[in-house]
């Protein structure tokens, strides 16, 4: 037996040899593993026809019974059969390949011996892949690490594909046991991350391989390699056969859902797949693949409906797929150093905010990721981990969101019914379906994806109030695909009676259940006509209404009159030559030449007769003819005696209004103006000033002035003595203003003090 507390790897054995002589070996030699036989692995059938059920049953009967006993055996016999049993790992290989994934499950027998035996087989080798992952199963037993990962690699117990495998077929329920067991492999082994570098490139080829299947490409930076000029061009999805969109809806729904998986259950691979650019290029692909598999799966006719609500829960499950593994990649490599509080926080929401942009251009991927993971949460987050993060772009990109809800047509649905299942709703809508059993997919998990994406607003949920011309048209468009001999306005009237339920109006037209008031219309009534506005133009008021060149409301406009730039053979000289105008208004001209100041009317002719008007000419203004001045007497009782003539304002003589001024009067002004010589006369100065004064006292009086209380002291005391605060104040204000009127205004100054007698004549 084995050594207590050494390595398997280093442990020695001995045992009998073929002549009975006992002989030392390893403990992990290929002589030690038994012979024994492991079946390989075949998958229910789907018929359940009784020879294929008992053959299964068989066939997984001994499946069960040899990795039970496997399971049983000691370490050391447990690894010798691990590593040197070809038929265990052809067993092992044959059941990742042919076990059926969730949603293989609904299309299984109902027998209930099926079912056990097939949780038996399922038990058995995960348990078996489990032990095959722990190089320690207790202080005896173990492996050393660096040999434990060398036996798994080069043997081939474990690889990325099966990785893949193992993860989508035991994830749900035992995600924390296949996390344990992928960090040890990828621990004791780092050279399963170089594979995974190798494996991402292949990944990605599966997008490319469904593009080019559908009749696409991808385009831009996001193509792996340019377009080939002579390529074969591929039938779309919607003129491929019908078994080749089968296989293409499988091919991506076992794809996106084990991508899923396996980032989901370990994240340490997420950074793998983010260094090759993945998230852009599953952006692309969910943008340009989905609607057209999408309109293939609702608008082709299936002759088989269960092959058809089949292909849809499959191809909605994908999208929902895609988009969570587009958020799983966003969280772990750039939401969760930010809420870790890592040194380059703002290199990683720099990042996350690059691939929210990015995210803009695609409307249909960005409007379901955002229903699934809100992007305003994502930023709100950024704003409370960075509060200098750029809040125009925060709102740049919100407003994007915005934008791409409105470009598909859809609304925003509230937060309470994001954790709605999405199987029922705008599927049924647009199809017809009803998908009760696609509520509970892989044990509960609600299907959301395409269906969300479908262009029926609010998913088939009840709209309360009036909908937009937009969802009105595209719930019209839906029901009109499924039943297309129903008419446009007894459609309109059975959304209106059933709140713009589409799935409630297809449901009730299809069981024949509407209410009694829609049985007694017209199935194939047209839509009611809409009353045409108006045109703009014939409601317009322009001054150019009706002329000879309103081209909106004459037919014919004489174009002979239109033309663009110098008519031709037309030349200045021409036009300066011609005196048409001259002769047209001649007779105008000629009516002036008579004037007559006085027309005598002989008795018994009227001012017709001489082209007269006989009508009053009001042009003479006879205001003022009544108004005589000085010859008013006391004859009569008039107007003018009562109230007296006054020449109007306008006509007064103008009168300079008073100007007060310091220092002048009135008297001196008129004599300035009327003496021709102002040499003429001298008058007493002293007088002047007397007069001057007391003018100047009376109007300082009349306007309620005060002097200053105290006058300006610009002199001050001796020099050597100090100057108070009001005499430095005065010299400020005299040397601020003494430029005020310096040397103006000298020639009629020097007049007035001529005339004061101020200066000597």
């Amino acid at each position: 037996m084995a050594c207590a507390r050494v390595p398997l790897d280093e442990q020695q054995v001995t045992e009998p040899g073929p002549l009975g002589k006992e002989h030392t070996l390893p403990a992990l030699h290929p002589t030690r593993k038994e012979d024994r036989c492991f079946v390989p692995y075949k998958s229910p059938p789907e018929d359940g026809s009784p020879a294929e059920v008992e053959e299964f049953m068989e066939h997984a009967k001994f499946i069960v019974e040899d990795l039970e006993w496997l399971l049983t055996l000691p370490h050391d016999k447990f690894w010798c059969q691990v590593v040197f049993d070809d038929s265990l790992q052809r067993c092992l290989d044959s059941y990742l390949r042919q076990a059926p994934r969730g949603l293989d499950l609904a299309s299984l027998p109902s027998s209930p011996a099926v079912a056990d035996m097939q949780r038996s087989v399922h038990r058995a080798v995960f348990l078996t892949f489990l032990r095959m992952a722990t190089h320690k199963e207790s202080k005896e037993n173990f492996l050393t690490p660096a040999v434990f990962g060398e036996i798994i690699y080069e043997n081939f117990l474990f690889d990325i594909p099966k990785i893949l495998d193992l993860c989508v077929l035991f994830g749900k329920g035992n995600s924390q046991l296949l996390h344990k067991m992928l960090e040890n492999i990828f621990t004791q082994q780092p050279s399963y991350y170089s594979d995974l570098d190798e494996t991402v490139p292949t990944v990605l080829q599966v997008f490319d391989t469904i593009l080019g299947k559908c009749g696409l490409h991808s385009e831009g930076a996001t193509a792996m390699e340019p377009m080939k000029l002579n390529a074969h061009k591929q039938p779309t999805a919607m003129a491929m056969s019908q078994q080749d969109l089968v296989d293409l809806i499988l091919y991506l729904c076992d794809s996106t859902t084990t991508i899923h998986a396996f980032l989901d259950i370990f994240p340490a691979a997420c950074s793998s797949f983010h260094s090759h650019g993945f998230l852009s290029r599953l952006t692309s692909f969910y943008e340009t693949a989905v609607p057209d598999l999408e309109k293939a799966v609702r608008k082709r006719n299936f002759d088989d409906k269960g092959l058809q609500q089949d292909l849809w829960k499959r191809l909605s499950h994908s999208c929902r797929k895609m988009v969570e593994t587009a958020h799983l990649l966003l969280h772990h490599t750039c939401l969760q150093p930010i809420l870790e509080g890592g040194e380059n926080m703002q290199t990683f929401a720099e990042e996350l905010l690059q691939h929210f942009t990015s995210f803009l251009p695609e409307k249909r991927f960005l409007s379901d990721y955002d229903e699934q993971f809100p992007i305003a949460d994502d930023i709100s987050l950024l704003q409370q981990a960075l509060p200098l993060i750029d809040e125009t772009r925060m709102s740049y990109l919100l407003q994007g969101v915005e934008s791409a809800w409105d470009s598909v047509g859809r609304r925003r649905p509230h937060s309470q019914a994001r954790h709605q299942g999405a199987a029922g709703g705008a599927g049924a809508a647009s199809t017809g379906f009803k998908f009760q059993e696609a509520r509970e997919l892989e044990g509960g998990e609600g299907l959301r994806g395409a269906d969300a994406m479908l262009d029926v607003p609010g998913k088939g949920n009840h709209v309360q109030g009036v909908v937009s011309e937009g969802e009105l048209e595209s719930l019209l468009t839906c029901i009109r695909d499924l039943l297309p001999d129903l008419g446009e306005g007894f459609l309109l009237a059975c959304l209106h009676e059933y709140d713009y339920n589409s799935e409630l109006v297809i449901n009730n037209i299809l069981e024949d259940r509407l209410a009694p008031n829609l049985d007694k219309l017209d199935r194939a009534m047209p839509r009611p006509v809409k009353e045409v506005l108006p045109d703009v133009l014939d409601v317009r008021s322009n001054v150019f209404d009706d002329d000879e060149f309103d081209i909106f409301r004459r037919d014919q406009v004489d174009m002979s009159r239109i033309w663009k730039g110098r008519r031709k053979g037309e030349s200045v000289r021409e036009m300066l030559n011609d005196k048409k105008h001259i002769a047209e208004q001649k007779s105008r001209y000629q009516a002036y030449e008579t004037v007559v100041d006085e027309v005598v009317i002989q008795p018994g002719e009227s001012a017709e007769t001489y082209g007269l008007d006989d009508d009053y000419d009001d042009e003479y203004d006879d205001t003022y003819d009544m108004g005589q001045v000085g010859a008013n007497d006391l004859d009569g009782d008039s107007l003018l005696n009562r109230r007296p003539f006054t020449i109007p304002q306008i006509l007064r003589k103008g009168n300079k209004p008073e100007l007060e001024e310091e220092g002048e009067d009135e008297e001196e002004e008129e004599t300035l103006q009327n003496n021709v010589n102002r040499d003429q006369f001298v008058q007493d100065p002293a007088l002047l000033r007397e007069r001057a004064e007391a003018r100047r006292a009376a109007m300082h009086q009349r306007k309620g002035f005060r002097p200053e209380q105290r006058p300006n002291n610009v002199v001050g005391q001796a020099k050597g003595q100090g100057q108070t605060q009001e005499t430095l104040i005065d010299r400020r204000k005299k040397e601020a203003n003494k430029s005020r009127g310096a040397n103006h205004n000298r020639r009629n100054m020097a007049d007035r003090k001529r005339n004061k007698g101020m200066i000597p004549s």
